[in-house]
Formats: C-alpha cells, structure tokens, sequence
C-alpha cells in the first residue's frame, strides 16, 4: 500500500516509467499503489489502463508541492474526486500560485498531509477525509509526539521515487538540471531522500508493528477509492456527442445543409452523386459522427465569415460530405476517392479533418473555438531528452568544459580515452534520454469534449493563452479523446498577402477568383511552370527533389502535379518504384511490364500504387477483401493500431482469396510484399490533391503576379530557402531590390512598381520601438528630409542609428554614410536617450566640415552581410581571383556526357544515406545569371569533398541527363576565396578569407 509514488511525469525528478513502476511492484508483491507525480497527473491514465495487468489496483492523485516543498497528496476515492484534484492543481498552475499549508474542501478525495509538514505547521484540526501520512523514518520521531494518539488519522505514507542508487544518482543530476547549477553546489534541499523507496509487505509489516492501525487505516482507505476509465475498445467516444438540441436535430441539420448546398459544387448532380452522398450520410449518422461534421462545418463557416483562407486536407478529403459542406475542396468523384479510407464501421477510432489556416489566422480560429465551446483545452505533447541535449546539460552540471561538451555531443571520440566525468556524463545520459524534460504544446491539436476536460487530467496555461492538457494524443485516444486537428501554415498567408500587395501595387490589375482553381488547373502557361520546375516561392512543390522529379515526369496537369506529391515520399521512392512511375509515364512502352490485373485496378498509376487508397484498391479487386477490411489493412500496415489478432486474420483471408482467383504463389507474394513496403509510407491521394490546389493558387500568382508574391512569400518567412535566394529570385523576375531606406520601407518589405524595398525588419539589431517609432512618426509628419531633421523628430541612440546608417537607409540625402555617420556622432551622445517625449524647441543642429570619404562596394558589402545576412551585390562581385575559363547554367545542354567546371553560389545541400550506410550529397547552385543548377556527389566524393558551409565554388564533373533532368555528377570542388573586409585587413591588399 504506497499512496505516493513518482513516475518521471515529476519532472526533473522522478526516474522511471509508469510501466517500470508497475513492474517493481510486481516483483515487491505489492497490490495497491498510487501513482501522484508531483502536480502532475500525466501519468494516471496510463497507470489505470496497465496496473491490471500486474496485479495491481490502481489509486490515482497529485503530490502538491511548491517548488520541492510537499504540502500534502491528495488521492482520488472515485472519478469525481479524480476531477476535483485535477481542477485544484490547474487552478494554480493557471496563476502560478503557491499551495496554501492547508488543502481547500475536496468533498470526494482524501488528503494526506506528511507527518514533518504536520509536525513543524502544528496543525491540528484535521477534516474528516484528512489524514496524516507516516513514512518508516517517521516512526522514531512518532513516538514522542503528540500525533500518537491521532489514531484513527494516522496512514502509511511511504514515499517511492526511486529503485536504487543509481535512480538516486540521476534524480540529483535531474535536480541540478533543474536547478541550473553544478551538481556540487546543489541544495540537499532541493534532493529527495535516497530512502524513498519501494519496500516489501513484510518489511513494512515489521516496521509498524507496533503500530497496527496505521496500516490498517490505510487499508480501510484504499478499499473505498476506485477511479475506473474504459480503455481500446471498450472506450467510449468522449468528443462532443451533440452539435446542437439533440442527435436529432443534428441529424436532421446534416443532411439539410448537405441538399442545400450540393447544387453549389455539383450544378448537374449524377446519379453516382446522390447514391455517394447518401451512404455516407447513412455511414456518419449511424457510427454516430453527427456533431464531428457539423463542428467541423461550423469551424469553417467562422473562417470564411471572417475571409481567412484554409485548406481541408488529409483522409477527410475522401468524403464527397466534407466536400459539399465546405470542409474540403477536393472532390472525391473526380479523384475516385474511397469514403472508407475516412470512416468504416470496422475502424475502432473516429474520422479525423486535419484544416490548416494561415499562421495569421489561427489563433483568432481558436479562441473562437474556446469562446463557441465549454469543454475545450488544447492537446498537450511531452518533449523528451534528447541524447546530445541531455549529454550538454549533464556536462554542464558536471563542470565539463564547452570543448568536452562538443566532442561528447557530437559523438567524435574514442571512449577509452575519455576520463572519468566524461564516461559519467555518457553512461547517465543513456538512462535519462527518452525521460519526459517538459510538456508542451500539440502542434494542432484541440479537444472539444462532451464533459469537463478535468475529468481526465490537469491543465497547465502555456504563453498561447489557452488551456492545455497534462496527456498527450496516445493516451487520450485510449481513453475516446479524439482531437481536431487546426494547423497554422505560411503558404495560405502567402497567397492572401500576395492578392493585396498586388491591389496596392497594381490597383488596375484584374485577380481571378482565387477559389476557382479549374481556371489555374487548365491553363498551360501555369502547367509550364510545373514542366520546367520553375516553382520558387511555391507551396509545396518548390524544394529541389520536387523540382526534379517534375522535370522528369514533364508534369503538366493537375492529376499529374498530386501523384508528384505522392511518389516523393520514402515508401514508394526507397522501394524503386518512384523511377518505375517515371518510366511509365513517360514511356507508354514500359507500361508493358507491368502485372496485368494490377494494371487493370492502378490504370491511372500504371499499375504502380503511389497512394494510400492503392492498398484499398488492390486489397478489394485483387483479393477480394472489402473495403471495411481493406482499410484495417492499411491501417495496420501504416502502424496505426487495430484489434489484436485483425491484420493476421485479414492476411489469410487476402491469401485465401487470392488462391481462389488461381493467382500463382509467386505473384500474391509480391504483391503482397508490395502493399506491406508501400502502406507505412504513403500518402493518402486526398492528402496530396488538397496540396496540389494550394500549389496551383500560388502557381497563379507567381506566374502573372511574381514580383507581389515573391515580396508576400519573403514576408511569410520565405519557405524551403534562405531569403538570400528570394531575392535572387526577385532579380530573375525582373525586380531591383533596394536597401532599407527610412523613407520608403516599412516593417516588412515593400514593393513600389518593380522595385522592392527590404523591410526595416530584416535589419538585425535594429530594436522593434526604433522601428516602431520611424514608421509612426513618418505616417503623422511625413518622410523625413535629412539627418538633422530625422534627429529633431525620432528618439534614437547612437548605436540604432549608426546601424541606419551603415546598412544605407539615408541615401536619400545623396550623402556618403561615412559623412553622415560622423555627424550622427558629433550631433548624438553614445548614451541611450533619456525620454522619448517630443522637445518644445528644436534645438539648432550645428554642422561640421569633413573631408571627402571615398565609396567602397566592398565595404558596403560586409556592412549588408553584417546586418541583413547577405549582401545585396552579386557573390562574383566579391571574388578574390578572376574567373576561370567555365559554362553557364543554360548551356548544360550542350555538354551532356562531358566534364564541364561551372562556378555556383549554393543554396542548398542535402546529405542522403545509401543502403551500405554511407552518405551521398544532393545540392544546388546559381550561376553568375542567377540560373539554377543541381550536383550529386556520390559517396567517395561526398567524402572527399563535404560541402559544409555558403559560398562561391568552382565544380567540376560530368553533365548527366534524366528524362530531361540535367545535373551534374561531380568529381570535385573547390570553395573560392573572397575579398575580406577592407576596414580588417591591409589596405594596400584585400585579403583572402
């Protein structure tokens, strides 16, 4: 009987799993045991699911306790005592408030207060549910105490954190972690006792003797305590079962708005139509997923009330219901999407949308959410200790050295070398890796619950503002906790923001309706793009691997631009069938050798399965399996969990089948080794048709609008690139881009005609209430019309406004910035200002005679990379030695099958693993003419020549062609050197760094 045990859901202080408590436990012959981690309850879903298991009744509870101060454990007698301790301790961690000495009124827990705390408070009077918890080492201090005779309120309270020295070791580095000091200078107050441990009936037996009805009264207690949750298949769906006034008025609501806006997305329903809608509806209504669509509706119906974009994407995209309503734009018929993929009654966890908004937008759509609904939290996420990161702060606290740290970190050394702090940091750093470090944020996830959130866990207040759960998306699941999935994404604010920079910038401009994407999917002008990769900026499809890919595949439409999406990904790439899709599409011929009866069901894949649905199809027609059991089989395959004993069950059937139809064993064994290497990795086809139209969005805008949303996409964060190659991006679309200028830039970046303006954001260092204070001033009193008038008019140190004037945002006044940098330091103190408040009089601004300052590109150059990261002149123009003798990106044609060198500026580089564990490098560059080209080094020249950091390289190599895809196969490279910093180094000679 121990009522407080700590899993390592305490934080920084506990040191095993709830399964390796259990398990202790067991082998302790222990049969009653509650786990109440230290406010905390993240662990008693868990612990109540498995305790069965070992043998074990499972109590549950929170040790509360201010910082490592235990005021008292409260244990749960029932599912609202459990829901009472769960509101008590968020209630504090919403404030931050400390525990008072005394626990509130928990009319259906009980409260166990520690005998020292008890002792040293001198409390006396004690509720009816109130106890007073006596460890082994209290029995001494008992006996002299007046607590003696509090017979009937004396419990065992044997506290269990630890196994055995080692656990003891981990949890003092755990604490100085926590702490962040060395482990020789942590308080021993901050330390739980090593006799915190777990010991067996007959010892505690022994020990209270004397003392029978401390044991008996905790008997008597736990007796009355049962917390009971219904877990796997016996869960009950615990999501909000009812939308509106009733299930049926819901129902009756789902179909009223499925036949009213039906005519919407299908102006000529078919038959096929009506019979799809129908079952499905018949499909949600009966599994009893009325109120899921119609929150999903309503979520979206806020959104398109207050114009933000979204996209509905994932499994969802199979329901033709989703699609009517809104929650999608995919449509399910033109892409013969299978319902089942989404929902069956063979499926023993809920649908799920996965809908992302702009990264603008999301946090207005979920306060909405908690604003419309009662039971609503956000879905919590434990980030655990990573190796190297834990291997870093064990060094710390150890007093490792940063070099020590480094070798250890990265994992470059010999360990029998190492001494023996360094061998300590390695060995407790195996144990404590995979331990829970905090909790944190589910990246979309928000319950919206039928009851209280509290029933089932605490909540803690993360900077967001929104409730979260202490449980993570397993465990909830489990227990019928199912989450809406509301992601934020830039690529939708890309797009919004690139339709309003073009109103501003070209207010004559006609914009098509974003929405009507059949427009975009038809036009060839923006298919070209897809043909020639020429897709920078664009969501989704603009990483060099899609670019390449759709080279070869010669993508030209939108069906085509979704397989893209899909044959990317692992599964059907690393088992060879991606270059087997190639070969078929390009070549009618190769189609040939594929399997007759599956190039019957894969027409549109060549016989080749590139998406999830795949699995269903050639499960159903080739195996005869139905749909319903086809999708286990592809849930199963795709490590989703299934009922035990299912996914066997269905293989035998699938191979009982296939002999049946007299299909050869060689063939339903590869196919069958097909389906089990493809389902894990792939995509499901609504999935990548939901991208696929955002893709095409962007593509339209890049297409007739490229500067607008080049200049939205640099002000969305940019994308797969550094913002370096957005600009160079800008320039290839016929842009100028200029420096900051106080005058014409905003925070972000601006565009006037063709010439874009870098925004006063991007300059580092620069602090947000300079910025803040130029824009304000500028908008009530006009551009600013020379240093000594922005002087007078903006509060500015000397250091902002040195970094104003090195990064060129006064050339207005046609004065060199080291002109003006002397007089901004003859006319200014170093000192920060002391007020921001406007002067009465200006006071008159003297002026200096200087001598005349001669102008440097190279000078300015370091100054940009110094303050925006790059500088805004070519990379070749900061070259060192001439260049050699070499060809372009655009005259690769020429040269396939012979060694060329070409000089590139990298953009990107890409470490791959081969199968025999080594490593081969993709990477891309552009050229003196800012066209774009690709290398591969394969692995004897990936190792002899790694590519580690930015800069110009002279590359020599072989030009091979792909389908139309030209790289080049590299046989060596070599980084050019740049002119250093004429301010560094001898002005009589650049020199080379």
């Amino acid at each position: 009987m121990f009522l407080n045990c700590h899993t390592y859901y305490s934080l920084r202080y506990g040191t095993f799993s709830v399964e390796e408590l259990c398990e202790l436990a067991k082998n302790q012959h222990v049969q009653i045991l509650a786990v109440t981690d230290i406010n905390n309850t993240s662990a008693c879903l868990k612990f109540i699911k498995i305790a069965s298991e070992y043998g074990i009744k499972p109590l549950t509870g929170i040790d509360f306790r201010n910082g490592v101060q235990q005021q008292y454990v409260g244990i749960a007698r029932n599912n609202e005592g459990f829901k009472q301790l769960n509101q008590h301790l968020s209630s504090h961690l919403h404030n931050g408030s400390d525990f008072a000495n005394n626990a509130p009124l928990l009319p259906d827990c009980y409260i166990i207060y520690p005998f020292e705390k008890v002792a040293s408070d001198k409390k006396l009077n004690f509720r009816a549910n109130e106890f007073i918890g006596v460890s082994v080492e209290n029995l001494r201090k008992l006996k002299f105490s007046k607590y003696l005779h509090y017979k009937e309120k004396l419990v065992l309270l044997q506290t269990v954190t630890f196994r055995s020295k080692r656990d003891h070791n981990a949890h003092r580095l755990l604490r100085a972690i926590d702490n962040n000091t060395l482990l020789s200078k942590l308080p021993k107050s901050e330390e739980g006792n090593f006799s915190q441990q777990m010991l067996s009936p007959e010892i505690i037996k022994t020990e209270f003797q004397d003392y029978p009805h401390i044991l008996q009264n905790t008997e008597k207690l736990t007796k009355t305590c049962e917390v009971k949750f219904n877990f796997g298949e016996a869960r009950e769906n615990q999501n909000l079962k009812v939308f509106g006034k009733s299930k049926k008025a819901d129902e009756e609501e789902l179909k009223k708005l499925c036949y009213k806006n039906l005519p919407k997305r299908y102006p000529q329903a078919s038959e096929e139509v009506y019979e799809r809608v129908n079952k499905e509806l018949k499909a949600v209504i009966s599994l009893g997923y009325v109120a899921f669509f119609l929150i999903n509706y309503d979520i979206i119906q806020y959104a398109k009330e207050k114009a933000y974009p979204y996209i509905g994407r994932g499994s969802g995209a199979n329901s033709i219901v989703a699609y009517i309503l809104g929650i999608t734009n995919v449509d399910p018929i033109e892409l013969d999407l299978y319902f089942e993929r989404f929902i069956n009654a063979h499926r023993n966890s809920p649908p799920d949308f996965d809908i992302d908004f702009s990264w603008k937008h999301r946090q207005d759509v979920t306060a909405y959410i908690f604003d419309r609904y009662k039971n609503t939290a956000l879905m919590g996420t434990y980030v655990t200790f990573k190796r190297r990161a834990v291997v870093r702060e064990l060094g710390k606290v150890l007093g490792l050295p940063k070099e020590n740290l480094d070798k250890l970190s990265a994992g470059y050394f010999d360990y029998h070398q190492l001494d023996h702090l360094e061998k300590l940091v390695l060995r407790y750093s195996k144990l404590i890796a995979g331990f829970p470090n905090y909790i944190s944020v589910h990246s979309g996830g928000i319950l919206i619950l039928n009851d209280s959130v509290y029933n089932y866990a605490g909540t803690f207040m993360p900077p967001k503002g929104f409730r979260t759960v202490q449980i993570d998306m397993n465990i909830s699941e489990e227990v019928g906790i199912h989450k809406f999935d509301i992601l934020a994404q830039r690529g939708l604010s890309k797009i919004t923001d690139a339709i309003e920079i073009i109103r501003q910038n070209q207010p004559g401009a006609i914009v098509e309706d974003i929405e009507n994407t059949k427009v975009f999917k038809e036009d060839p002008e923006i298919n070209h793009l897809l043909k020639t990769g020429d897709c920078m900026g664009v969501f989704y499809v603009e990483s060099p691997a899609m670019r390449g890919l759709m080279i070869k595949l010669q993508t030209n439409s939108y069906l085509e631009l979704v397989a893209a999406s899909s044959i990317i990904r692992p599964g059907i790439s690393n088992g060879g069938m991606k270059e087997e899709y190639i070969q078929r599409h390009r070549n009618p011929e190769q189609r040939k050798v594929a399997h007759p009866v599956l190039f019957e069901i894969l027409a549109e894949t060549y016989g080749v399965m590139v998406y999830q649905e795949d699995v269903l199809k050639v499960a159903h027609h080739f195996a005869g399996l139905s749909y319903d059991e086809a999708d286990i089989l592809r849930r199963g395959m795709s490590g989703k969990k299934t009922s035990k004993g299912q996914i066997e069950k269905i293989e035998a059937k699938f191979r009982s089948n296939c002999r049946k139809k007299a299909y050869p064993e060689q063939l339903i064994k590869e196919v069958w080794e097909q389906i089990s290497s493809f389902a894990g990795y792939a995509f499901p086809k609504g999935h990548s048709a939901s991208y696929a139209v955002e893709s095409y969005q962007s593509l339209y805008l890049k297409k007739y609008f490229p500067l607008e949303f080049m200049v939205a996409a640099l002000n969305n964060g940019g994308g797969f690139y550094d913002v370096e190659t957005y600009i160079q991006e800008i320039r290839k679309c016929g842009g100028i881009v200029h420096a900051p200028c106080i005058n014409k830039s905003d925070h972000p970046n601006v565009i006037f005609g063709k010439n874009i303006y870098l925004g006063l954001g991007n300059i580092k260092e620069l602090e947000m209430k300079v910025i803040q204070r130029i824009l304000e001033n500028r908008q009530f009193f006009g551009p600013f019309k020379s240093l000594d008038n922005f002087i007078d008019r903006v509060a500015i140190s000397i250091d902002q406004l040195s970094i104003l004037l090195k990064i060129g945002a006064f050339r207005f006044t046609q004065l060199d910035k080291h002109h003006l940098l002397w007089k901004a330091h003859f006319k200014l103190n170093k000192s920060k200002p002391k007020t921001n408040q406007a002067v009465l009089f200006k006071p008159k601004q003297r002026d200096f005679e200087l001598p005349q300052f001669t102008f440097s590109e190279i000078v300015e150059a370091y100054d940009q990379m110094a303050l925006l990261g790059f500088p805004l002149c070519s990379h070749f123009k900061l070259l060192r030695n001439p260049i050699q003798a070499s060809i372009k990106a655009k005259e690769l044609k020429n040269f396939i099958g012979r060694d060329i060198q070409i000089y590139g500026n990298l953009i990107t580089a890409k470490r791959t693993p081969t199968v025999n564990g080594k490593f081969m490098c993709f990477s891309t560059f552009y050229d003196m003419d800012s066209d774009i080209f690709d290398i591969v080094q394969f692995p004897a020249i990936a190792e002899k020549y790694p590519i580690r950091t930015k800069g110009i390289f002279l590359c020599y190599g072989r030009v091979v062609e792909e389908l139309g895809y030209l790289s080049l196969n590299l046989k060596w490279i070599s980084r050019q050197e740049t002119m250093g910093d004429p301010r560094l180094v001898d002005s009589r000679k650049f020199k080379a760094v």
